[in-house]
């Protein structure tokens, strides 16, 4: 049975978690809805960690997975209103260093649309260089892009990190973990972390990788190895992400700053975080409404340079994941994005709507909970 609230008016929705949580058997599950500042739902179910069956808490932290995107393309917005950033500037006049191999007149809003050419190093990353942060930025300054850059595009899955990353410990003079802390979560009091500290004293949960998913799963496919390198970096990853104590189970790896995949946060941590985007909140004013009409234009169109035929893909603005039909949020006011086996994190501004669904159930093709849940809240409003 869920723990926690749901406001009355929200049975529905606490109805689609208790189903999710159902669907959950590997591990447990949390949601988080904020409304106009105020949090309406707050739902706890299953296992932290389903060895040990540690219940899952309201503090309960988890590696987000891609919702770090969002997360890293609000920090993003928040440089761009104090001036320190602009995206149509070229890379290299804030990393000179990345001019190398052609790159020179790559713009920084590329960095976040996955059209930089960058997907995965060309040379193998070790979990030491990912540890360490420089040598992969290093590698990726160093390497001529897989395509031209502008012409097309294709999912930066853990490169992104680095990429902007980089930039961000640029301008601010302060590591991308270190300006996370100080641009969003410090301001409105919340505890997600991008690399250690991480402020809850409570243990992160332990992830059950997707089923299915594998190198074997991948046979056959059209640029079966660039979605691949895209995910395992050569080396640093294990495809499946995470394993017993590998991967983003790894307490080493979860200390690293991983910008593009491995904010670890409660779904409360995310919701607080949406809903500042778009409200003000203690410290922090929402993000600036022409800022974000840019972040949020649709910049990918048709597929991927490389990916799996066929399958839908999901609109990015810039570092945003955007409303779609393949990929449908609240509404097409909302901004965010999701994360590996089943996560979402958003804001959406016409319902005044701060969002975190977080799993260690991690699910993939045919996954409907996130989904259920939004269904549910959209007839609820």
């Amino acid at each position: 049975m869920p723990r926690g609230f749901a406001e009355p008016g929200y049975g529905a929705v606490a109805d689609a978690f208790a189903d999710a949580a159902a669907a959950s058997p590997r591990g447990g599950a949390a949601l988080t809805i904020m409304v106009d500042g105020r949090t309406v739902v707050d739902l706890q179910a299953g296992f932290a960690d389903a060895a040990t069956h540690r219940p899952w808490t309201r503090d309960t932290p988890t590696v987000v997975f891609s919702c770090s995107k969002g997360l890293l393309a609000a920090l993003v917005s928040r440089l761009v209103m104090d001036g320190l950033l602009d995206l149509d500037r070229p890379v290299a006049s804030y990393w000179p260093e990345f001019a190398q191999a052609g790159k020179g007149g790559i713009p920084v809003r590329w960095l976040l649309t996955h059209q930089a050419g960058l997907s995965y190093p060309v040379e193998n990353v070790s979990k030491a260089d990912v540890v360490a942060w420089t040598p992969v930025a290093d590698k990726l300054a160093a390497q001529r892009p897989l395509w031209e850059p502008g012409t097309g595009w294709a999912y930066h899955a853990l490169t992104m990190g680095w990429l902007i990353g980089e930039v961000v410990r640029r301008v601010t003079g302060r590591s991308v973990g270190e300006a996370f802390r100080d641009h969003l979560c410090d301001p409105i009091g919340v505890s997600a972390s991008l690399g250690a500290p991480f402020g809850s004293r409570v243990a992160v949960a332990d992830m059950a990788a997707i089923p299915g998913f594998s190198r074997d799963s991948l046979a056959g496919v059209v640029g079966a190895e660039d979605i691949a390198r895209s995910f395992t970096l050569g080396g640093a990853f294990p495809i499946e992400l995470v394993g017993p104590g590998v991967g983003f189970n790894d307490p080493d790896l979860q200390k690293a700053e991983i910008a593009a995949g491995g904010v670890i946060a409660t779904a409360a941590d995310l919701a607080s975080l949406w809903s500042s985007a778009i409200l003000p909140t203690a410290g922090s004013t929402p993000i600036d409404p022409a800022v974000l009409s840019d972040m949020t234009a649709r910049r990918t169109f048709g597929g991927p340079v490389f990916g799996i035929a066929g399958s839908p893909t999901p609109r990015w603005g810039t570092g945003f994941m955007i409303d779609s039909p393949e990929r449908p949020l609240l509404s097409p006011s909302s901004f965010g994005h999701d994360g590996a086996g089943g996560q979402l994190a958003f804001a959406d501004s016409d319902n005044g709507i701060g969002f975190g669904f977080v799993t260690n159930d991690l699910r993939g093709d045919g996954d409907t909970r996130s989904l259920d849940i939004l269904t549910a809240l959209r007839a609820t409003l």
